[in-house]
């Protein structure tokens, strides 16, 4: 069995447009000192150029199939809904695991994304330490506890 922190860096796409959202998720996954590396998309146009290649980022170096999206919903050009249908109707997208992270705690919205696939659903907290915890556990959960599906090696 391998050891907990025996993994390489995993990639991970974070669809944020507000700067010290932004600001916070990289900080929190800084302090883990994990070597994951955030890619960081702020609309949603460019979120599904990096997740498709389009664009400036149709090299792979610049574009990696993420191991985990983090995805905000309101967001400019776009939804986040919209984005996340994308992901979760292409076949080579589908298993990547989304954590809709927002402001919003509507029902509405939380019962529209996980019709749509999300995995997960998270509250943005207010306060600056919460939100900290929260990345944090957001980590350990998705890339440390569970398993995440392959990479596709033939794609996006």
């Amino acid at each position: 069995m391998d050891a907990p922190n025996s993994h390489p860096p995993f990639d991970i796409l974070l669809v944020e447009d507000n700067p010290a959202d932004v600001e916070i998720t990289i900080e929190a996954f800084r302090r883990s000192h994990k070597g994951n590396r955030v890619f960081v998309c702020r609309d949603s146009e460019e979120a599904l150029d990096f997740l498709f290649q389009r664009g400036p980022y149709s090299k792979a170096a610049t574009a990696p199939r993420p191991d985990l999206i983090l995805l905000d919903l309101n967001l400019p050009k776009k939804n986040g809904v919209e984005v996340l249908e994308q992901v979760k109707t292409d076949p080579r997208m589908k298993e990547i695991p989304v954590v809709v992270l927002t402001t919003s705690d509507r029902e509405e919205d939380v019962s529209r994304c996980y019709k749509v696939g999300a995995n997960s659903y998270l509250t943005k907290p207010v306060q600056f330490d919460d939100c900290l915890k929260l990345v944090e556990d957001i980590q350990q959960y998705w890339l440390h506890i569970s398993k995440l599906p392959p990479k596709n090696k033939t794609g996006p």
